[in-house]
């Protein structure tokens, strides 16, 4: 069986001729079915294009991305959305929030849109875990961008879906809910089996993940099997080092 989320030889090029730019270079990688994997890299790497592309939000210029076993380049963008929509959840740095709706009415959107009842217990629990329990009520105006990081966090717990996608999803916490939402992530994860792939610059985020991948210049180039913040950093450093001397050959 094929991992719920499979990139083969993905190359991802903006623009055409001497002004071409390649985001991405062939990348070929399966996130396994039950496993938290962070993507890390020097600024302009092609993490976020690499998140992109395997959620089907973007297109490769080459090569396939399969999500649950469906091949993205078979599908037609209805189609796509009903695959998304049953399959994965994201949580990107734009909030992408309903502002007429409350905090649990958002959270639990993406389910009313795709005509599922909600784990109502299951939607408490989340919204109380990631520190919204008394704003259940409050609409977005009313929060401010670390809370309202916090429910586009829950929207995508909420629906236990098999994927999740996550950019940067600690950015506008403070330390101690980034800590409880990663925490969170994980035991998403382990407990009911969730391929969660994140993009992050923070290797204390990053430490949180069962595996790192680190991308250079659109390509990965290792990995770390049991991430510390420490073991992290160090390798974030080599890495952008070797970047820094290339370039200045």
């Amino acid at each position: 069986m094929s991992a719920p989320v499979q990139l083969t030889d993905i190359r991802k090029v903006y623009g055409t001729g001497p002004s071409a730019v390649t985001a991405l270079a062939g990348v070929t990688y399966g996130f396994e079915a039950g496993t938290f994997t962070a993507v890390m890299g020097p600024s302009g790497s092609g993490k976020s294009t690499l998140l992109h592309c395997a959620a089907g939000l973007d297109s490769p210029t080459s090569g396939d991305v399969q999500l649950s076993g469906q091949s993205l380049r078979t599908l037609d963008e209805t189609a796509l959305t009903e695959l998304r929509r049953e399959y994965v959840a994201f949580v990107f740095q734009s909030f992408n929030l309903m502002p007429a709706l409350t905090v649990r009415q958002n959270v639990v959107l993406p389910l009313t849109l795709a005509g599922k009842s909600p784990d109502e217990a299951w939607v408490s629990e989340v919204i109380q875990r990631v520190g919204l329990g008394e704003r259940v009520r409050h609409r977005p105006s009313e929060l401010s961008g670390g809370q309202q990081q916090r429910v586009a966090i829950a929207r995508a717990l909420a629906g236990r879906t098999a994927i999740t996608f996550a950019d940067e999803p600690t950015g506008a916490l403070d330390t101690v809910t980034a800590l409880e939402v990663l925490a969170l992530l994980r035991n998403q994860s382990r407990a009911l089996g969730q391929t969660i792939v994140m993009v992050t610059h923070d290797p204390v985020a990053a430490s949180y993940a069962d595996r790192v991948v680190f991308l250079v210049d659109g390509r990965i180039v290792s990995e770390s099997p049991h991430p510390t913040a420490e073991n992290v950093a160090a390798e974030l450093a080599r890495l952008s080092a070797g970047r820094l001397s290339r370039s200045e050959s």
